[in-house]
């Protein structure tokens, strides 16, 4: 189903989204964008890929792959954005402002000017740039047995695609860069759902151009995408290992789930016939649900209530008290995206210090308690973005069915003490999930009928 024309400029009105950069912060970008760093590392030799969303420009991370005796060697280049971006310079306070880069639709709103955001500091294939490599050394296993890293200057050979690869994977066919790729990422993911980690593997809803219109399509993730996300696991493990050793900088942390959730998520288990079998960690379990199914679908919205409280700690001179993550199931940073969130790049600074033995930076060190409230706060922007965009195209689609009848599956209900039974229901086409008053059986299909959409307040409701 089609929509021939949605306007988001009030969303971006409505979250006070910031538009064009400030002359000053724009010029400092172009000056350094013209002058591009040349230090580090020759490591153009490298075949270094990249592996993003189909036509991505800004490119954080280019990977390359190999085998070694006794385990395996992951190569990960990241973005060099702090080599670009002057400290105490207006752009550094233009970034601080924005903290993250915001999808909607219909464009990005950027944390870095598009001259080095989607060119000069963007990994972009057949070009010079600036990076750290980490350097990982895995056991057999898929265990850490050594960690390096250092500024250097890749080439990247290609920018890949999740949808070439995981075409390439499923053929046999993928560049050798990162043919390992599909046995590494599953190496990792079995060590991950070991640990306890929870990876929730739930379909996204995305609002995709269709020629001069937009549809709303829901999809899940590809294999490719979770053994890449691995990858980024792994790097961001390693920096919280350096950073704890080293007694100073910042962690992404979660707690673990608590045992009425966990209590509350067997029950479902059991009502919707998912097998849970003795001793199968929560990770275990949540990895072999179907998310194509509505029942599947339904103990997977159930499992997210185990992953809540999720922030950023900042530490300098002795560990946190909450060092893990409770979805990682290990201590785990952000380090891996600093062309999209601000955080990466000052993690990044501590972690280069740290592994060269020499003192962090003053003006990484002094940004590190400023950054859970700037992080959480632009967070919390860019989630309401995502989610007040695909609920205008929801009421958008539906706006002329109101009164029309839908198969849906239930995929969560209401508590006992809500005065009006309900819950949220999912219907195919459009891939919508929305409110629903009624008693609903979890996990079950129904049919429901539409009785609002309204994009002025991006509203949908249901009623069995």
């Amino acid at each position: 189903m089609r929509a021939p024309r949605i306007d988001f400029s009030a969303l971006r009105s409505e979250l006070d989204l910031p538009e064009a950069f400030p002359p000053q912060a724009q010029r400092e970008a172009e000056t350094t964008a013209a002058d591009p760093p040349d230090e580090g590392a020759d490591r153009t030799g490298r075949p270094f890929v990249t592996i993003d969303p189909a036509g991505s420009r800004d490119l954080d991370q280019a990977m390359c792959l190999s085998r070694r005796d006794g385990g395996y060697r992951v190569e990960y280049a990241i973005a060099d954005v702090a080599s670009y971006v002057r400290p105490g310079g207006e752009l550094e306070a233009e970034t601080w402002r924005r903290g993250q880069t915001v999808y909607l639709p219909d464009g990005r709103v950027p944390l870095h000017p598009a001259v080095l955001s989607e060119d000069a500091a963007s990994l972009l294939p057949d070009v010079d740039r600036a990076a750290v490599v980490w350097t990982i050394d895995l056991d057999r296993d898929g265990g850490i047995t050594a960690i390096e890293l250092a500024r250097s200057r890749v080439r990247s050979r290609a920018r890949l695609d999740y949808r070439t690869v995981q075409a390439s994977a499923d053929a046999g066919t993928l560049p050798e860069p990162i043919a390992l790729l599909p046995e590494i990422g599953t190496l990792l993911a079995a060590r991950s759902s070991d640990r306890g980690a929870v990876n929730l593997p739930l379909p996204e809803q995305e609002v995709e151009r269709d020629g001069q219109g937009w549809r709303l399509v829901l999809r899940a993730p590809r294999p490719a995408e979770e053994h890449n996300a691995q990858i980024s696991l792994l790097t961001g493990m390693a920096a919280a290992t350096l950073m704890l050793r080293g007694r100073v900088g910042l962690l992404r942390t979660m707690p673990p789930p608590a045992p009425e959730a966990v209590a509350k998520l067997r029950a479902a288990a059991q009502s919707l016939g998912v097998a849970w079998p003795e001793g199968a960690t929560v990770g275990a379990v949540v990895a072999n649900a179907d998310p194509g199914t509505p029942r599947g679908a339904a103990f997977l919205d159930q499992a997210a209530e185990l992953l809540r409280g999720a922030g950023y700690t900042a530490f300098d001179g002795s560990a946190p008290a909450q060092t893990g993550h409770g979805g990682v199931g290990a201590p785990y940073a952000h380090v891996t995206a600093p062309l999209r969130r601000l955080a990466d790049r000052y993690v990044t600074e501590v972690c280069l210090a740290l592994h060269e033995q020499r003192p962090v930076p003053e003006w990484a060190r002094t940004a590190l308690p400023r950054l859970p409230e700037v992080m959480s706060t632009t967070g919390r922007v860019a989630a309401t973005a995502g989610r007040a965009a695909v609920d205008l195209t929801e009421a958008v689609l539906l706006e002329h069915r109101v009164g029309e009848r839908f198969d849906a599956g239930v995929v969560d209900v209401d508590d006992a003490s809500k005065k009006r039974p309900g819950g949220t229901v999912a219907i195919d086409d459009p891939a919508v999930r929305a409110r629903c008053h009624g008693d609903l059986p979890l996990g079950e299909r129904v049919e429901v009928t539409l009785t609002q959409a309204d994009p002025t307040s991006r509203t949908v409701r249901f009623e069995r």
